[in-house]
């Protein structure tokens, strides 16, 4: 069983900078693939960015990409999503999630939300225009 727990959402203005963080209970944290989701009012979830168990490989939304920058502690059973640039359009709850094992480590597979087992409770992102 794992539970993913995110902090870091709140209110900023357009052009601002959050930074995302998701703690992991459980073992074997780096032994597995991460990602971030959103979900606008009124919209589907949407794949935002995600990286390997071993940080080798990350991957993004175009719609983030250059802005958004995804990281994780092994550590500290930590995965982040630095957001600088942000847009009102980037409003939304956003949600890690944990990649199954036997899900296969690429951008086509690992942007689905079926490839994930475990999310989190999401955290609110509100970008004032």
């Amino acid at each position: 069983q794992v539970q993913l727990v995110e902090s870091g959402g709140g209110l900023v203005q357009a052009g601002g900078s959050l930074r995302l963080s998701c703690a992991a209970s459980g073992r074997a944290f780096s032994t597995y693939a991460m990602g971030w989701f959103r979900q606008a009012l009124g919209k589907e979830r949407e794949f935002v960015s995600a990286i390997s168990w071993s940080s080798g490989s990350t991957y993004y939304a175009d719609s983030v990409r250059g802005r958004f920058t995804i990281s994780r502690d092994d550590a500290k059973n930590t995965v982040y999503l630095q957001m600088n640039s942000l847009k009102p359009e980037d409003a939304a709850v956003y949600y890690c999630a944990k990649a199954s094992n036997l899900v296969f480590d690429s951008y086509y597979s690992l942007r689905r939300p079926t490839a994930y087992d475990y999310w989190g409770q999401g955290t609110q992102v509100t970008v004032s225009s």
